[in-house]
Order: structure tokens, then C-alpha cells, then sequence
């Protein structure tokens, strides 16, 4: 393969017999890439097309999976290409921008998450007051700073890496996660901390608000009628299903992967296959079998065809 002279690639190491399996990873990754494609639009569409779906919790539903495209356009492209490549590498400047692209959407979903458990919090704690607080203009901006606030933090730290001297050239992934660090010659203590606090910022607090509120929703839910109790279950239980998952997913991508202790290289692809393949594959599923009215439109959809 010729290489450009002024280009730096960086080898991915984290693909297991790669060369002996490429074309049943390729059809297995594609089949993937496709049905997220496909479902996470099909709900969008459906919550765009109905008028009876423009409601805040559904605008931050099809915000979710817009994200999840997002997100796998992000990383299917590249693993697909490198399913069929006798080299697996990619340069050092794409490799950044798949690092910022990976980490920024992944903050956007912990912030998504957060604004649904409010606008629930807000719409069975609060009802009446309802209209008021969660306003189209107050909808726009939070769907605005999901995106926005998490890019601003991962962007930080990689303008400050961009130039540091890189004293290794392979990467024990397929993709450019947080084992991006393990390339430069020396850590960067700064770096490290600023790391640790987007960490409790974008994670950390997130999780930390969206249980304190269904903890108040469960109260209210208590001491209410029987309707209540089942409209929060129904409301409520996809996204902390979503959240346990997300979470799980990322805590192990950003504490165990940065790790020195080398773990089978099965193991790491197992892990970050689960949060490119099952996570964004998953949220269109739970929610559209969960909430009652997208189900509903869904049902009609595929009932009129059949």
C-alpha cells in the first residue's frame, strides 16, 4: 500500500482473525449497520410524520436515535472498509476525529437521557405546570446543548494531544477509543484530570440526576391512582433500561480499556462490539415496543403492508 510521506497511520490491532473471517464479519457488521439505519428512522419518521407524537418526550426520543445514526455513521463506514483491507490502519487525523466523534455522541446520549427523565419528572410530578416549563423554545435549546456541550468537552483534550509526540504506532482496538492514549510517549497529568472530570460531568452527574428523579417519580406514583402508576411504567421503565445498558457499556470502554493489565484481545472486541452493535440497535427496539403510541403507529405501518 503506498503511504502518503507526511501521513501518519496508525495500526488497529483489535481485529481477531480478521483475515480468515473478513467476509462473514463484513456480512454480519453491514446486516447490523443496515437494521440500525433502518429502525432508527423508521421511528424518526413516525414521530415526524404524526402530529399527535410532537410532544417533548417524543422530540427527544427521535433525538436518540438520530443520535444513534449519528453515531454508527461514525464507525460502520471504517470497520466495514477494514473487513475487506489487507492492512487494518488508519491515520492519526481520521483516528482523532473517530475518537471525538465516538466520545462527543456518547455524551450526547447520557445528556438526552437526562432531559427525558426530566420532561417525565416534569410531566407526572408537575402536570399542571407542564406546558409551561417544558415549552418548544425550552425543548429546542436542551436539544441544542445535548449536542453542543459534549463536543465542546471531548474537543479539549484532543486539540491538546493533536501535537503530542506519538512514541507507538499500533492500537489494541478496531476502533480509536480511549486506548488512543496509549499511543503517546508520555501522559499528560492535565490531561489525565481534565479526562476524569468530563467523566463525572457527562456520566457521572447524568446518572446520578436521572436516578434521583424516578426516585421522586416512584414517590408520586406511590401515593397516586393505578393510571398514574401504569403511564409512568410504561414512560419510565424503556429509558432506565436504556440507561443500564449505556452505562454499563461505557464504564468498561473508559476505565477497563485505558487499563495497562492486557486483556484478551476476544474480550476487548466482545465488549466494544456490545456498544456498536447492541446499543444503538436496541434503543429503537425498546422504544418502540414500550411507549404505547409509537407502537401503535408502528403496528399500523406494517399491518397496512402485510
Amino acid at each position: 500500500m503506498d503511504v502518503p510521506f507526511n501521513v501518519t497511520y496508525i495500526t488497529l490491532e483489535g481485529h481477531v482473525e480478521v483475515h480468515r473471517y473478513r467476509y462473514l464479519y463484513f456480512v454480519i457488521i453491514f446486516t447490523v449497520y443496515v437494521l440500525i439505519l433502518c429502525s432508527n428512522s423508521t421511528i424518526v419518521s413516525m414521530i415526524v410524520i404524526h402530529r399527535n407524537l410532537h410532544e417533548p418526550m417524543y422530540m427527544f426520543i427521535a433525538a436518540l436515535m438520530v443520535n444513534s445514526v449519528l453515531f454508527s455513521c461514525a464507525i460502520y463506514p471504517k470497520l466495514l472498509l477494514d473487513f475487506l483491507s489487507e492492512k487494518q490502519v488508519i491515520s492519526y487525523t481520521a483516528c482523532l476525529i473517530q475518537y471525538f466523534l465516538y466520545y462527543s455522541l456518547s455524551g450526547t446520549e447520557f445528556f438526552l437521557l437526562a432531559t427525558m427523565s426530566y420532561d417525565r419528572y416534569v410531566s407526572i410530578c408537575k402536570p399542571l405546570q407542564y406546558p409551561n416549563i417544558m415549552r418548544t423554545t425550552t425543548v429546542n435549546m436542551l436539544l441544542i446543548l445535548a449536542w453542543l456541550l459534549p463536543a465542546c468537552q471531548v474537543s479539549v483534550p484532543r486539540l491538546v494531544s493533536a501535537n503530542k509526540k506519538l512514541c507507538k504506532f499500533n492500537l489494541k482496538g478496531v476502533i480509536c477509543n480511549s486506548t488512543v492514549q496509549t499511543l503517546y510517549c508520555g501522559s499528560s497529568r492535565v490531561v489525565n484530570i481534565y479526562g476524569t472530570v468530563i467523566v463525572v460531568i457527562s456520566v457521572i452527574f447524568p446518572v446520578l440526576f436521572i436516578l434521583v428523579t424516578y426516585i421522586r417519580i416512584v414517590i408520586v406514583c406511590y401515593r397516586s391512582s393505578k393510571e398514574v402508576r401504569r403511564r409512568a411504567a410504561q414512560t419510565c421503565l424503556p429509558h432506565l433500561l436504556v440507561l443500564i445498558n449505556l452505562t454499563c457499556l461505557i464504564v468498561f470502554d473508559v476505565f477497563i480499556t485505558r487499563q495497562k493489565t492486557d486483556f484478551p484481545k476476544t474480550v476487548r472486541l466482545i465488549m466494544l462490539l456490545q456498544v456498536l452493535l447492541y446499543h444503538p440497535l436496541i434503543n429503537p427496539i425498546i422504544y418502540g415496543l414500550k411507549m404505547t403510541e409509537i407502537y401503535k403507529h408502528l403496528k399500523r405501518l406494517f399491518c397496512k403492508r402485510v
